[in-house]
């Protein structure tokens, strides 16, 4: 439930801004299998899944929100080759980590609203695993190689994401691992 307006409108500009990361990433996904890359094509898959965890966490936190907004968020834009779509990937994550959540933390805990700044919590840790993923499969590309993986691993709960490892418990939300979801 949230009480104040500012971390309202920073929930939904999160919530648009990982909803669009979602689809982003699935296109791009198609586009790295095209090019010949499937596991950084699987990689987009599954930090999509993750972006979508985010996304459902910051609508829920607006469950006593109702009626329609305008929602202004901000978004990575271009379809390239999988070198400049990675990096496009990167600079999206990276901007959330280095200045989206956060500011928008600092609201949520200014105004003691607790749902926010958990699903804030949660998507900043999740998206500096996400950042580094990405850089992983970039320079690989940039070789020529696909990256290597077996399995990419996504928690549920946070989006939490590790390739080719299970963790007993996510290291962000504490949850075992039965609530991730694998992508391979």
């Amino acid at each position: 439930m949230v009480e104040n307006d500012m971390t309202a409108e920073n929930l939904r500009s999160a919530y648009g801004g990982e909803s669009q990361a979602y689809q982003r990433y699935m296109v791009w996904g198609e586009k790295a299998e095209e090019d010949g890359f499937p596991n950084v094509g699987v990689l987009f898959e599954a930090i999509a899944y993750a972006e979508q965890v985010h996304a459902a966490n910051h609508f829920k936190a607006l469950e006593n929100v109702k009626g329609d907004h305008l929602v202004a968020s901000g978004a990575v834009f271009g379809y390239g080759d999988t070198v400049e779509n990675l990096e496009g990937a990167i600079a999206g994550e990276d901007h959330e980590i280095e200045q989206m959540y956060p500011a928008y933390s600092i609201v949520a805990k200014n105004q003691k609203e607790n749902d926010a700044i958990k699903t804030f919590h949660y998507a900043l840790e999740a998206e500096k695993a996400h950042s580094k993923l990405f850089n992983e499969a970039k320079d690989s590309v940039e070789e020529g190689n696909d990256i290597e993986l077996e399995e990419v691993n996504v928690c549920s709960v946070c989006g939490y994401t590790i390739k080719d490892e299970m963790p007993d418990y996510c290291p962000i939300c504490g949850e075992p691992d039965e609530v991730f979801e694998t992508f391979a």
